[in-house]
């Protein structure tokens, strides 16, 4: 295995004796998953080094060699970093997990733009030293909370980009929908496009992206059904286009038919996210504490009573 060592803006990896007589080129592109384009950048620019000497893309590489990686070079925020409250949930030098409060998009929708997720994680890289662009791998909507998963550097995005595409990063919601649920488990499948009708809105239409949702019930009240959901997909306001096309709207979502909710927002959470880490491909699973205004509401709806529980299947 490995082993990763932070030099300031240089990683040094220790080769393992697995990476005997293997080229630089083919360890960048393998076990380091280094994309195309940002290792020939590397080369070119003597931003790879074997010993004290720059790398060669065809040098083969000793076991307990060491070969060190100019992937933390300094770069501009992108954003202005401004001092918005948020709660960290899991930090390295490559990833960085955070807790999305309600009403806060993640990232500014025109240049300059501020009072978004981005910019306060500008601000506590800004406070921790930290030289570099906040790249957010998904997003949740203004009023989800919950874990957003971000990359802080180059490498560690374009790894983490690639395991989104082929659907290794499971994220996992609870969501708060009216009415019973027939079902205790069950999967849905219904392309999402854009609504010609609302521009804030998406419809479930044949001409529209593939996206899969899947779900399990939780706890069933008389009135309201708890749900755990993951995607399959990403698509914008997947799940709650999908809860509503079958008759269970989310509680609060008043854009697609919800009923009125304490809470005044949509009733739905990002709960967890798993991911392989783009270093050391361990597991990783983050959660997100259940915001306060969502714990009540489901305690409201538990106070109205039970519900009888959906059969199996």
């Amino acid at each position: 295995m490995a082993v990763f060592r932070r030099k300031g803006e240089w990683l040094e990896v220790v080769v393992p004796d697995a990476w005997q007589g293997q080229t630089v080129e083919a360890v960048l592109a393998g076990p380091l998953r280094v994309p195309a384009r940002l290792r020939r950048a590397w080369l070119r620019e003597a931003r790879v080094v074997v010993g004290t000497h720059p790398a060669r893309p065809d040098e083969a590489l000793a076991a307990g060699a060491r070969l060190r990686l100019h992937a933390f070079a300094p770069e501009d925020y992108g954003v202005n970093p401004e001092p918005h409250p948020i709660e960290v949930l899991y930090e390295d030098d490559h990833v960085l997990v955070v807790n999305k409060p309600a009403g806060m998009i993640v990232h500014p929708d025109r240049p300059g733009g501020g009072g978004t997720l981005a910019n306060a994680v500008a601000y506590h890289y800004l406070l921790n030293g930290i030289a570099a662009k906040p790249r957010h791998i998904h997003r949740l909507d203004r009023d989800t909370t919950g874990v957003v998963l971000y990359a802080k550097h180059p490498w560690a995005h374009a790894v983490l980009d690639a395991e989104l595409r082929e659907r290794c990063v499971r994220r996992e919601y609870v969501a708060l929908v009216a009415g019973r649920l027939r079902k205790k488990r069950g999967t849905l499948r219904f392309p999402i496009a854009r609504d010609r009708k609302n521009r804030q809105r998406r419809c479930v239409s044949p001409a529209g992206q593939p996206a899969v949702t899947h779900y399990e019930v939780l706890e069933t009240f008389r009135d309201a059904t708890l749900v755990r959901a993951w995607l399959e997909t990403g698509r914008t306001h997947q799940i709650r286009v999908h809860f509503a096309h079958i008759g269970h709207p989310l509680m609060g979502d008043v854009l697609y038919g919800g009923p009125p909710a304490p809470l005044g927002r949509q009733a739905l959470h990002a709960w967890r996210v798993t991911f392989s880490h783009p270093l050391t491909r361990s597991w990783e699973t983050v959660e997100a504490p259940w915001p306060d205004d969502l714990q009540a509401a489901v305690a409201d709806a538990r106070a109205a009573g039970k519900g009888e529980a959906p059969p199996d299947g």
